[in-house]
């Protein structure tokens, strides 16, 4: 890969798209009884499902940008501390809990950060079927039954607002947030999925308090800005990403700026 510029940013997804697949199928394969639990030094799990998903990323992200940073949520502890403004977030597999109980909603997520606001975001459900990426506003895409879709949420039209939550019990904060914007009905997602949903236009919005890491979002806040979401802290803040410990602020994600 020549010097990074935005015109490198489609092909740069184009050649990591097939490894997702790839990785999505491993990720299948190692699920249910060939599934192996391991606790990490923070007391989270990890399972084989986790590390040869981040190995076939890794590898692939390596051979595309050589010469670009990697950091992902499994080897994080390999990388010096110090600021950086561009490099790759992965987070091989996100909601891990939903991926050990055999579950749907789990997410194979990576992020390239440029000048420390996300430039391209992929985020694959390999057992929901549906792939999604982007590479700049305007340019959010999902391939489902092998078709190419563009994905604008911000022209789509609706008489309610969905919301999505990381929680079934959100908190007090959380529920003045969605009742200031007038929610009606709500889904409890476990993972970067829910970004997916709002760039798809399935759903309207999405609040959390400050949690996870830069990881657990990156990709997902890639998409949705690109298909035309509105992304934030609660204070309508920019998030940008090299932060201390890979920290995150407070989420707000609206479909639209009339959400």
């Amino acid at each position: 890969m020549k010097k990074l510029s935005k015109k490198n940013y489609p092909t740069i997804v184009k050649k990591l798209l097939p490894f997702f697949v790839k990785a999505g199928k491993k990720s299948i394969e190692l699920s249910g009884k060939k599934l192996k639990i391991f606790i990490k030094s923070d007391q989270t799990p990890v399972s084989n499902g986790d590390l040869a998903v981040d190995k076939i990323l890794q590898d692939a992200i390596r051979l595309i940008t050589p010469d670009i940073e990697i950091v992902s949520e499994e080897t994080v502890e390999n990388n010096k501390v110090g600021t950086r403004t561009t490099f790759w977030l992965i987070d091989p597999i996100d909601g891990t809990s939903s991926y050990i109980k055999n579950k749907d909603e789990y997410t194979l997520n990576a992020a390239l950060i440029v000048k420390r606001k996300p430039v391209i975001g992929i985020v694959f459900a390999p057992k929901k079927k549906r792939l999604f990426y982007s590479y700049g506003k305007g340019h959010a895409y999902e391939i489902k039954n092998k078709k190419k879709i563009k994905l604008q949420c911000n022209l789509i039209k609706k008489n309610s607002v969905a919301a999505l939550m990381n929680s079934s019990k959100p908190s007090k904060i959380i529920k003045k947030i969605l009742t200031k914007h007038k929610a009606t009905t709500f889904l409890d997602v476990g993972s970067s999925y829910k970004f997916c949903l709002i760039a798809s236009g399935e759903f309207d919005i999405y609040a959390a308090r400050p949690r996870a890491k830069e990881w657990d979002i990156a990709a997902g806040h890639a998409l949705a800005e690109h298909a035309g979401a509105v992304v934030s802290t609660h204070q309508h803040k920019t998030i940008v990403y090299g932060k201390p410990h890979f920290y995150n602020p407070s989420l707000l994600v609206r479909r639209s700026k009339n959400i």
